[in-house]
């Protein structure tokens, strides 16, 4: 019974804070001149417009002509609209100069939902093992993984690849796939969440037979609902904008995601011409995904970035 009270005076604790830190920055806000909120108000408002622009611009050039992109690159309307560039993008161009953007986008799934799935499983095990379970050198396994963390992604292009030749998954779904499935800053975050659960819960499962996986199942897990949103957007934007690793683990066309074929198409692989219309009419369907995810779940992403920091 100490658990589930010690819980919810946790909770109460935090929303207490929270209410208190309203309470202080209103007076605040309310004591500034008409004029001065006015001019802040402004201020914020041009701010976001600013940082929306590049998207605006983004959006309405994908709706022009390959010359009015050209002539006019930041005019927010287009001189004569058009859906050219989404009709090549998704092969509905009479023309028949499709580009191959489902396939690319058909990878992409395929490849961020399985990292992001793999990661999420094989992240919370570690996190918990380094959190909660005593072994001989679980302080060292922890260092390692910090000190993988500080490690420059470029520095491991070479040794992917000779990795991946060597054991026969090079350009293949599994030598994109497989690397990508554990991420020590995954490890971490959720180690580190899992160091703020009381360990009374689990205790208490403990007296009533409950195994080391079935805690960590059907007790720790449910708890840790906000770091492991946390860990699928952090997880799933990484995979979905993953291009070093995919650069060295494929070269046949077929393994193209969004990523390493935007990045063909934009140095001309695809065709002579700017075609900007084109190139950012894609890049603005291939943010949709993450943006979408960001969005529904920001909430919680705050959440558990801030637990996550917490130490009880």
């Amino acid at each position: 019974m100490s658990a589930p009270g010690t819980a919810v005076r946790d909770r109460a604790e935090r929303a207490r804070l929270r209410r208190a830190a309203r309470e202080q920055a209103l007076p605040v806000l309310g004591r500034a001149p008409l004029a001065l909120r006015a001019v802040g108000y402004v201020l914020v408002i041009g701010l976001a417009l600013l940082y929306l622009l590049p998207f605006i611009l983004q959006l309405v050039t994908g709706f022009k002509t390959d010359p009015d992109a050209a002539a006019n690159p930041l005019s927010l309307l287009p001189t004569t609209p058009t859906t050219a560039a989404y009709q090549r993008l998704f092969g509905l161009s009479e023309a028949g100069d499709g580009v191959p953007f489902l396939r690319w986008l058909g990878n992409s799934t395929l490849v961020a939902v399985l990292v992001t799935a793999g990661r999420v499983f094989f992240d919370s095990m570690a996190g918990y093992a380094l959190a909660r379970l005593r072994f001989r050198g679980r302080s060292v396994l922890f260092g390692f993984v910090l000190a993988v963390m500080a490690v420059p992604g470029v520095a491991l292009l070479i040794p992917k690849f000779l990795v991946l030749n060597t054991f026969g998954i090079f350009d293949t779904y599994t030598g994109m796939i497989l690397p990508l499935m554990v991420d020590a800053a995954g490890i971490f975050i959720m180690r580190q969440f899992f160091e703020s659960v009381p360990r009374e819960v689990e205790e208490a499962a403990r007296v009533d037979g409950a195994g080391v996986f079935r805690i960590f199942w059907s007790i720790v897990l449910p708890m840790a609902r906000p770091a492991l949103i946390t860990l699928t957007i952090l997880s799933f934007q990484g995979s979905w904008n993953e291009f070093t690793h995919f650069l060295v683990a494929t070269q046949s066309g077929q393994y193209e995601t969004l990523t390493t074929g935007l990045a063909r198409f934009v140095s001309g692989g695809l065709g002579g011409g700017t075609q900007y219309p084109l190139k950012l009419a894609a890049a603005l369907l291939s943010t949709l995904p993450v943006a979408a995810l960001f969005f529904c779940f920001q909430r919680y992403f705050v959440s558990g970035a801030n637990s996550g920091a917490v130490k009880e």
